[in-house]
């Protein structure tokens, strides 16, 4: 068990995991090199807990003392007590959930690791929005994807908000880096994959493509916006796209990835 300590002073060097959490690009660059992520929040903590991620430290003000109270009492990683003005202080906003742990990362696995009996995986490309993100990857783990692969320019899906979106679903959803891009998505397709491209452009219906009695289907979606890249959209087998009314053409790109986790699991 780790007695918690009171921490008064902003630039104590013991709150340094938590420092400045709303500079983005700090944070992009900061966390994968020194191997750590935040989880905001006790059921992210709890669930990042659960998927055997080590915590580093935990802070927390004191009405959340007795909600982490059992969290506190199976750790030894240092707890640190702040008042809620130096907990925005440190942080760079006011922290409404109370409780913010530092976690340890783990080594990424390989997209062959990830693909290993698989049967229904999501490509992402250019997905840099950490909301949309993090939405795709809670409705990943919901609506039965077996694991995401990602572009080297896609997001960290542990960044804060990210994780604080998917609600911990990045956890137990497994991840894997495409890089070369897109050359890598052969070895997708190597794999067994029918690689189909969501856009509305050219594209067949799902009901046409019949990507739910595909065998191994591995769904490739594009930022908001600008969707799939031509290199991406010419190395796919399939373009398929949602049916829509009312003259829309496009959904966000949270929804459209829902809507397709369902049909390509149960249409």
């Amino acid at each position: 068990m780790s007695e918690p300590s009171t921490v008064t002073d902003a630039a104590d060097p013991r709150l340094s995991d938590y420092t400045d959490l709303t500079d983005v690009e700090l944070r992009r660059r900061r966390e994968p090199a020194e191997g750590l992520f935040i989880a905001e929040g006790e059921k992210v903590i709890r669930r990042a807990l659960a998927a055997g991620f080590r915590m580093r430290s935990m802070l927390l003000t004191a009405k959340w003392l007795g909600v982490m109270g059992d969290v506190i009492a199976e750790t030894d990683a240092p707890v640190h007590l702040v008042d809620p003005a130096l907990a925005e202080r440190v942080t760079g906003y006011h922290v409404h959930r109370g409780a913010l742990a530092s976690m340890e990362r783990k080594p990424l696995p390989s997209a062959a690791e990830v693909l290993d009996g698989a049967r229904r995986v999501a490509v992402l490309e250019g997905l840099v929005d950490h909301t949309n993100l993090g939405a795709i990857f809670r409705s990943a783990a919901a609506l039965g994807m077996d694991a995401v692969l990602l572009s080297p320019d896609c997001a960290d899906p542990l960044y804060r908000r990210a994780v604080k979106t998917s609600m911990g679903a990045v956890f137990s959803v497994p991840y894997a880096r495409l890089d070369p891009w897109p050359d890598s998505l052969a070895a997708v397709r190597a794999a067994g994959f029918e690689l189909l491209a969501l856009t509305p452009s050219g594209a067949e219906d799902f009901t046409v493509a019949k990507s739910h009695l595909l065998d191994r289907a591995a769904l490739m979606l594009g930022a908001e916006g600008d969707g799939l890249t031509p290199k991406a959209l010419a190395a796919a087998d399939q373009r398929v796209r949602i049916p829509m009314a009312h003259g829309i053409d496009s959904l966000n790109v949270g929804a459209a990835a829902a809507i397709a986790f369902y049909a390509v699991n149960h249409g």
